[in-house]
């Protein structure tokens, strides 16, 4: 393989395969806050969040883990000012106290905060402005949910920077199927073993949290009891259940794809739960893994990060294609034909924001993704020219996302209008 391109696809995944606890926009906001209490050089008196219409729709149903339970754009952004610590990114508040969770509470019933509808911006925009006496320190983050682009102290730009650099997270318009299987057969294993072991470590062990123990709506532990413990129940109930504990509170991290926590959980269990079963090797497990994270995070660029394209279905088509490397390698019709048949059947589930039902939409997904590959094993595929199925399977990727993106902005808006009350 280029060596251009080999390079460009691990950095891509380090770039992106990095650990975060909570949901991504909840923890975003509390980042940009806790980055602006740093800037301030003190508690605030006041604290101002502007954040488009995606983030406000993605932190109003979800837990703010290490919160005490609470909701919402206000519960983020003060446990971030009051207890974060931004150097540690998407795990900002993973080192709060009882005492400052308690203090956290006290000071959004005080009215510490409030939150504004940023009109007119891109969908990941959050604007954090912090003031005390006569100061003010300023962060917004864009693009991605680390990526801060501009800090102000006192009314003056002390830190500005452009788009998300593909330096230092590489450049996804260079991601095709046939350069991602290339790459799964030809990585060296040392490359990326650290990157897929600590995914398979965390997003496991928030798996088997959600299998335990009672969170939100128990969509993982419902399918866990149903009896049937066949494999692909038991990828389903593994998926589900990672989702039912982190948008619940769960203070465990995950390793995201996408900026997602829940859809990097969808790409790594269902794969985990069918290499136990087949008995395939480690290797050849870290190898899945890479494929699932590279075609799930080509579908989510033509996307975007939030929209109102639920980014479950890109990602449990991924998984089956993950799942279809451990048997037939890097095939590349047998993949592709997975993708087909995914995206052709469950392609345009809506997101109505981060809550306890995105566990039954994974479940949903990563279900319609095995029916794809099991189709794609005896050759049987959608036709192209059907639908939104048109040309080849690029081609396929390329009308989903172009739907997702471009198609579903009005949807996005309105699904944004009826959560609010408008």
């Amino acid at each position: 393989m280029d060596k251009a391109q080999y390079d460009n696809y691990l950095t891509i995944l380090k770039g992106e395969l990095v650990p975060a606890m909570g949901c991504t926009e909840p923890i975003a906001i509390a980042f940009a806050a806790a980055k602006a209490r740093a800037v301030l050089g003190r508690m605030p008196e006041k604290i101002v969040v502007s954040c488009s219409g995606n983030i406000i729709k993605n932190v109003k149903g979800v837990i703010v883990p290490n919160s005490g339970g609470q909701k919402g754009v206000e519960a983020a952004a003060v446990l971030g000012a009051l207890a974060g610590d931004a150097t540690l990114e998407l795990e900002v508040i993973s080192r709060v106290s009882e005492e400052e969770i308690a203090g956290a509470k006290a000071l959004c019933e005080a009215g510490i905060c409030s939150c504004r509808l940023a009109e007119g911006e891109e969908n990941l925009f959050i604007r954090a402005e912090l003031s005390a006496g006569d100061e003010t320190a300023v962060v917004e983050v864009r693009n991605k949910h680390s990526h801060i682009q501009r800090i102000e102290k006192n009314g003056i730009v002390i830190f500005e920077q452009a788009g998300v650099s593909t330096q230092a997270f590489g450049d996804k318009s260079k991601l095709n199927i046939r350069d991602i299987l290339e790459f799964a057969d030809a990585v060296e294993l040392k490359d990326v073993s650290g990157i897929i072991a600590r995914q398979i470590q965390f997003n496991s062990a928030i798996s088997e949290e959600g299998l335990t123990n009672k969170w939100g709506a128990q969509v993982g532990r419902m399918f866990a009891s149903l009896g049937n413990n066949d494999v692909r129940t038991r990828a389903r109930a593994a998926a589900a259940a990672g989702s039912d504990a982190r948008m619940n509170g769960c203070a465990l991290p995950v390793v995201i794809n996408s900026g997602s926590g829940n859809q990097g959980i969808t790409c790594t269990m269902p794969v985990v739960v069918y290499a136990k079963e087949l008995g395939v090797s480690e290797e050849r497990l870290y190898r899945a893994l890479v494929v699932a994270n590279l075609l799930s995070l080509h579908q989510k660029r033509y996307i975007g990060n939030l929209s109102a394209y639920c980014g479950a279905v890109s990602a449990g088509a991924a998984a089956a294609c993950g799942i279809a490397y451990l048997l037939h390698g890097a095939d590349y019709d047998i993949i592709g034909k997975t993708l087909v048949n995914s995206l052709g059947n469950v392609g345009g589930i809506v997101c109505d924001g981060a809550k306890a039902s995105c566990a039954a939409k994974i479940s949903t997904a990563v279900d319609a993704g095995i029916m794809g590959y099991e189709m794609a094993k005896q050759n049987l595929f959608f036709p192209f020219g059907e639908g939104l199925v048109e040309k080849d399977y690029e081609q396929t990727v390329q009308n989903i996302g172009r739907m997702g993106c471009c198609g579903m902005r009005s949807t996005d808006v309105e699904i944004l209008n009826i959560m609010i009350g408008n």
